[in-house]
């Protein structure tokens, strides 16, 4: 290795101070190579020009190249197209893909934004001293891989490999996983288990012993019936879901909408209850009861297939829906006549398992008791209710046996979240900062596809833990605000310009998608396979990653499964026939993955764990007088904050809002469109203004606002200071001691209307 004694040296000097943020201006982002027009960006008239400028109008001779979308989870398959001078044109759904059926979302037709993005992250960079003063230094990739090998290697020797943890989200997860688990660590977090699916995952494993996955394996396309309780289909754009909602509607099919708001779902439902907020469990006990004291629920099904029967009849048995009325504000006869549609439409009909499920700390019952009722229903296993999944196992590319770690994540429980089957990140984060006058345990992060300052709630725990790594090395594609924070910054190229893993979702049917270059990487960026390949053999783990391209890897594993790379080139989505049926066969057993095999309506896991073996409603915190709840959520056209510096998708929203009901708006005395601070029952208040939108359609004792705007990072040119960041407003977070999953929504917020930065510098 050629890295010098004085970058160690270096290092070891400002290690021993604060680990500033700092700012990534010229050093590797956008201010060296602004696009023709992106820096007089106004979002008005001019933008559409704007656009096809910058990705090529006219006609012209296109190739196109096999890919799947980055911009979400669902992932869905489509083509890139490009022209003969090598610029991406525009990105198409694939029709054989059954997660899209060749139609893409907003984000899936924006993605080529994130290739065209000027602020994009170009050149390694390091953190060094410059006049007394922490700041970053381009780097070579031999310079910045040799310095990361080197700190790793002595980490490892003096602390252990499992000194060293992994934050992860999106596709780099895999190949760094790979990497870590070579190195010697298994201590690996991903923020979407703690944080969204979680809890829902937890709660249905509890009762059916497995999860819905990911995508949920809800038959919405064949329901006659569809319950949304605190799902926001159509605006946290689940392709293919939305597309199967539409459908369902059109075949008229009862579509119910729990919510606060009257959200895009809740506009297209028969029924919409705008239940007060935390009040959810009390609604679900209620349905609960009427479909089992009413005599609605599936006789057959549940003496079938499921056990504790009589336990939850004598649980249930007070919980009215007089009782919920007095709890959630709906009225009783809204109840009943809404557990009785669900009931006559029986089994097709699905309780949404939602997808980020992290709310009140109580996360886990929530979502058992929806997943009670769908047992009740006989929705499990049945054609419009939520189906089996089958998928196609592609082998992994031969490696030697990975290193047993001397401890794990596990370890650090001490007897807590006892159901918690993956890392909670706030786990992870605790266990990076001294306590007790104990050394930390893990002293170093790889931060790969998640910007950990605006999506890890406990904020002062994650402060603290910063200050105390020995080392934080972030890759992504753009300068996210947790780059300012690392010592090593490692650009990855996006989706567009590299190969990936074999997409092998199991759903309705297994199907192979291929994601392949369609142009090649901008300035010196590298994909994620490259960087982890390139940091193993620095370790002296050649051994795993014995290929010299990852084309290598895909098509051994291809051919595997009876195709090949040159096959999936071709064609990008390949279906495989199913050997199961998608649904129990009538007159056949079925055999649950619970430890009785039989769906648990009294969960004998739970109780042997300490909890509530059936869900309880708990009372939660209201806000006080001139203080309202915070409900955040999605917009079609944006993931989290990952594309808020799009400027395909930028110009679609370019920042957020916050929904008040005109009575409160009253009571303010606002104005359409006035620009407002928040600020949260701790004092914290909004580094940005938002706008204020009026609007019937939101409660009187809540405000909503879109997650992933109020960026302060100056180098995302068209993110800064666009909207308010709902982050900020989070300080209140309760921990579901079931799984360690961090329930945000119990932070409350008020409004600031004068500047509150000129009565600091008055």
């Amino acid at each position: 290795m050629c890295i010098s004694k004085y970058l160690i040296a270096k290092l070891k000097c400002y290690m021993k101070t604060r680990r500033d943020f700092i700012k990534i201006s010229a050093l590797g982002a956008g201010t060296l190579a602004l696009g023709a027009g992106i820096s007089r960006y106004t979002f008005g008239s001019t933008v559409l020009d704007d656009l096809l400028a910058m990705t090529g109008g006219g006609k012209e001779k296109l190739h196109r190249y096999p890919t799947y979308c980055e911009v979400c989870f669902w992932k869905c398959a489509g083509w890139a197209h490009v022209t003969e001078d090598g610029n991406i044109k525009k990105i198409t759904g694939n029709y054989d893909d059954p997660q899209c059926n060749g139609k893409l979302c907003p984000r899936g037709t924006g993605g080529v934004g994130m290739y065209n993005d000027p602020d994009r992250l170009k050149t390694p960079l390091l953190r060094v001293i410059k006049d007394g003063k922490q700041t970053y230094r381009e780097a070579s990739w031999d310079e910045a891989l040799d310095f990361v090998a080197t700190k790793m290697s002595d980490m490892k020797a003096k602390y252990g490999p499992e000194s060293m943890a992994l934050f992860m989200h999106g596709s780099p997860a895999n190949y760094l996983t790979h990497l870590m688990k070579a190195y010697g660590t298994g201590n690996m977090a991903a923020p979407s288990f703690a944080q969204c699916r979680g809890a829902r995952d937890v709660g249905f494993e509890a009762t059916f012993g497995e999860s819905v996955s990911s995508p949920e394996v809800t038959d919405i396309r064949d329901t006659r019936c569809l319950v949304l309780i605190g799902s926001h289909i159509g605006e946290n754009m689940h392709n293919g879901q939305v597309q199967e909602m539409s459908q369902a509607i059109d075949n008229g099919a009862v579509i119910i909408t729990v919510d606060p708001r009257l959200s895009t779902a809740a506009s297209k439902s028969k029924y919409w209850l705008p239940i007060k907020p935390s009040t959810d469990i009390a609604l679900l006990l209620a349905w609960i009861h009427v479909l089992i004291y009413d005599d609605l629920y599936n006789k057959e099904y549940v003496a079938a297939n499921a056990e504790g029967l009589e336990e939850l009849k004598a649980h249930v048995v007070s919980f009215t829906p007089e009782w919920a009325y007095g709890i959630t504000t709906l009225k009783p006869d809204l109840i009943r006549s809404t557990a009785r549609e669900m009931a006559n439409a029986a089994p097709s009909t699905i309780i949404h398992p939602g997808r980020h499920t992290a709310w009140y700390g109580d996360d886990v019952q929530r979502t058992r008791a929806i997943a009670i009722l769908n047992a009740l229903l006989g929705s499990w296993g049945n054609r419009g209710g939520i189906f089996f999944k089958e998928g196609i196992k592609i082998p992994e590319f031969p490696h030697p046996e990975y290193p047993k770690p001397a401890w794990t994540w596990k370890d650090l429980l001490n007897g807590n979240y006892p159901l918690a089957n993956e890392a909670p990140t706030n786990l992870v984060i605790e266990a990076s900062s001294p306590a007790g006058g104990q050394e930390a345990k893990i002293k170093g992060w790889v931060v790969a596809g998640t910007n950990l300052v605006s999506t890890v709630p406990l904020k002062e725990q994650f402060k603290k833990a910063l200050q105390s790594l020995d080392l934080l090395i972030v890759v992504d594609t753009m300068p996210m605000e947790i780059t300012g924070y690392a010592d090593v910054v490692l650009p990855e190229c996006t989706y567009l310009e590299r190969y990936d893993d074999i997409r092998t979702t199991a759903h309705r049917e297994p199907t192979l998608g291929l994601r392949m270059p369609a142009v090649d990487p901008k300035n010196q960026t590298k994909p994620a396979w490259w960087i982890a390949k390139q940091l193993g053999e620095r370790l002296g783990l050649a051994a795993f990653f014995n290929y010299k391209e990852y084309t290598e890897v895909l098509d051994w594993q291809l051919k595997q499964v009876g195709s090949s790379l040159a096959e999936m080139q071709r064609i990008g989505v390949k279906k495989i026939a199913r050997k199961t049926s998608p649904y129990i066969e009538p007159g056949t057993p079925h055999i649950f993955k619970t430890a009785s095999g039989k769906i648990q309506l009294f969960s004998h896991e739970l109780a042997a764990a300490g909890f509530d073996p059936m869900p309880l409603f708990t009372k939660h915190p209201e806000p006080e007088e001139g203080f309202y709840r915070l409900i955040y959520g999605r917009a079609p056209m944006h993931t989290f904050s990952r594309t808020a510096n799009n400027p395909n998708l930028v110009a679609l929203m370019p920042e957020n809002s916050v929904w008040v009901n005109p009575q409160v708006a009253g009571i303010w005395g606002f104005k359409k469109d006035q620009y407002v601070w928040l600020k949260n029952q701790d004092g914290e208040i909004s580094k940005f203004p938002v706008k204020v939108r009026l609007t019937e359609r939101i409660r009187w004792d809540s405000v909503y606002i879109v997650h992933g705007f109020g960026h302060h990072h100056k180098p995302l040119h068209l993110a800064y200071g666009r909207g308010a960041n709902d982050t900020e407003m989070i300080t209140n977070v309760m921990i579901d001691p079931i799984m360690g999953g961090t329930g945000m929504r119990g932070n409350f917020i008020t409004f600031i209307k004068d500047d509150p930065r000129k009565e600091t510098e008055s």
